[in-house]
């Protein structure tokens, strides 16, 4: 593989696995208009659960979190009632939206985005990939891989539609969400629903990452990044709804893809922060993720656990960075 050339940056081993694209690399592009809301009111609502919100206690102090990400302290959080999703925002959901508005990605006007390497077919291995990450090889940029050609040229999304959307930046779901008449949700909120009524587990189902031996989530399975062994049934993303709600209804909130949150991304705003309704920094340079991915392992990332958190800039854009929307 060819070595980094200054176009693509990684945070330090262990804090993401997502690699962050920099403005320079990527042309410093703006973002699309205003996107027009054009979808109906009842098709989204139909797509979406109302929680009642309420007193919760958000973050963690587990020595297994990551104390640099802000993962803690544990705060009392109070919210006021919101809808969200009730799974991530599908492949067919998103071809609606481009069909509708005629949205252009930001990796489709950028050229590229970025794949994990064992999922890039062999046979055109050398002809895909332009460059990679130094401190994380396994993240190649690939020059034509977009939402709807996840892998490159080539690839498509004909046998997963039902599969959460990729290759989406921060920009691209906002606009999704300007077209819906939605928005993304906040850290808060994203936290809130993804315990599903449970306080301070680990996981939307409890504090065993597989009750029972069963696995209960789409994450990474074998020895990092050599070899995927999809105990759980996948070596990639997965249908929507693979895995077991939580408590609220709500679908892949563990795992499968990472979710982008409404808040700018700072690891000490937490003690300054309202505990009302909270949201992250009024400014930034990375907005915050949650939730995990099929690449997160134990000893790689190990962050598909409720608390943890991570970020990226808003013009990146991987093979396993998706949304959800709130109302």
């Amino acid at each position: 593989m060819v070595k980094l050339g200054g176009t693509v940056e990684v945070k330090k081993k262990g804090s993401c696995c997502a690699p962050t694209a920099s403005l320079a690399g990527r042309g410093g592009v703006a973002p699309s208009g205003e996107i027009l809301n054009r979808v109906s009111r009842g098709v989204i609502l139909a797509r979406m659960r109302p929680l009642p919100g309420g007193e919760f206690l958000m973050g963690s102090n587990s020595p297994e979190g990551f104390v640099q990400d802000g993962e803690g302290p544990v705060r009392s959080v109070l919210l006021d009632p919101f809808s969200i999703d009730i799974h991530p925002v599908t492949n067919e959901a998103f071809e609606e939206f481009v069909a509708d508005a005629g949205y252009v990605t930001e990796a489709e006007r950028f050229g590229w985005s970025f794949v994990f390497w064992s999922h890039i077919p062999k046979r055109s291995f050398n002809d895909l990939v332009e460059d990679t990450v130094a401190a994380a090889p396994w993240w190649c940029k690939v020059a034509g891989a977009m939402w709807n050609a996840p892998e490159g040229p080539g690839s498509d999304i004909l046998q997963r539609r039902d599969h959460p959307v990729v290759h989406v930046t921060w920009n691209d779901a906002n606009a999704f969400c300007q077209w819906s008449g939605q928005r993304l949700p906040t850290e808060a909120e994203w936290e809130f629903a993804a315990r599903g009524g449970l306080e301070q587990k680990s996981y939307p189902w409890g504090d065993k990452l597989r009750p029972g031996g069963e696995h209960r989530c789409n994450i990474w399975q074998g020895e990092f990044p050599k070899h995927d062994s999809a105990d759980d049934g996948y070596a990639g993303t997965c249908p929507v709804d693979a895995f077991p709600p939580n408590g609220y209804g709500l679908y892949s909130v563990t795992g499968n893809t990472w979710e982008w949150c409404a808040d700018w991304f700072d690891p000490v705003h937490h003690p300054t922060a309202d505990r009302r309704n909270p949201k992250g920094p009024p400014s930034g340079a990375a907005r915050v993720m949650k939730g995990g991915s099929f690449l997160c392992h134990k000893s790689y990332c190990n962050r598909y656990r409720v608390a943890a958190r991570s970020s990226n800039t808003p013009q990146s854009s991987t093979s396993n960075i998706g949304f959800r929307c709130a109302l």
